[in-house]
């Protein structure tokens, strides 16, 4: 199997690369090496590599930017995820686009469901749920559309990493309680990006992310007292509890961000990890 990694310098595509069948020939491409709103190049890279899997892990993700900047945030999660759509069902590759529960209004009190009436609230959720219609619009039979939420790894730009730094430089740091969601090793959604690959061949929207729920601060909290434990931090840090209100960003993020990912469980036979298990088992290895 020739899979095509689109985003491969990013947090996803590095853990993709990680644990990476040994049986598949993967191929990774950056930003640097591939921009995905440029057909021509896509074209271009399709025609050599002739992947039968394309997985799309490349994304602006800088939430609050996007604010100022929706061309770009559309360029990229939009008319690039379209155009990776197109090039993939030119060569009659399967494709499997990763999304975002920025899709959501975060305005429900059950977990959302594939189905779920989306609504986002922001240029970056937006252009998102934009790009997931393109890729469904231009591959309604060969395209998987994989939600996840919460995503972190042990390296690059993520929650985990950015609390470690806080604490470690500051002894403390304060975090909101009101967003609620499920934090998601990255990891942990690169294997199931693997199982969809080498499965049955399936098509439309899924949901992957840890099981359970917390709130940042119970997040934040977690990862401070693991780090603590691992020696991962040289003094004690607290976590204090605070509002959104008190801490105001350029973009609204969903109060509620819970996914649900029976429809992936059931259809790859697979079970969830619990969140704080994943968690401790990211943070030993950084430690050891």
């Amino acid at each position: 199997m020739k899979v095509l990694v689109v985003g491969a310098g990013g947090q996803l595509g590095l853990a993709l690369k990680r644990v990476c069948p040994p049986e598949v020939e993967m191929t990774g491409f950056g930003h640097s090496d591939l921009d995905i709103t440029d057909a021509d190049s896509v074209a271009q890279v399709f025609r050599l590599h002739e992947p039968t899997v394309v997985i799309n892990a490349a994304a602006y993700t800088a939430v609050d930017q996007a604010e100022s900047d929706a061309a770009t945030a559309a360029a990229v999660n939009t008319e690039g995820a379209r155009i990776l759509a197109c090039a993939a069902a030119s060569c009659r590759a399967r494709l499997i686009h990763i999304s975002t529960d920025f899709v959501f209004d975060g305005c429900a009190s059950d977990p959302y469901r594939p189905d779920s009436l989306t609504n986002p609230i922001g240029v970056y959720g937006r252009t998102k749920r934009e790009g997931e219609i393109a890729v469904l619009d231009e591959m309604p039979a060969g395209a998987v559309v994989l939600r996840t939420a919460w995503l972190y790894a042990e390296a690059g730009k993520n929650f985990v990493t950015t609390m470690l730094r806080l604490m470690a430089e500051r002894g403390e740091v304060s975090v909101v309680t009101d967003e609620v969601g499920t934090p998601t090793w990255a990891d942990s959604l690169a294997d199931v990006i693997w199982r969809f690959c080498d499965g049955p061949a399936a098509s439309g929207i899924f949901h992957w992310t840890d099981a359970g729920q917390a709130n940042r601060y119970e997040f934040a909290d977690a990862i401070r007292e693991d780090a603590l434990e691992l020696g991962l931090l040289d003094r004690e840090a607290r976590v204090l509890p605070i509002t959104g209100d008190q801490y105001p960003t350029a973009a609204r993020r969903p109060a509620y961000s819970i996914l649900d990912s029976t429809a992936a469980t059931e259809f790859l036979e697979v079970s969830q990890s619990p969140w704080r298990t994943n968690l401790r088992r990211m943070l030993t290895r950084i430690s050891t």
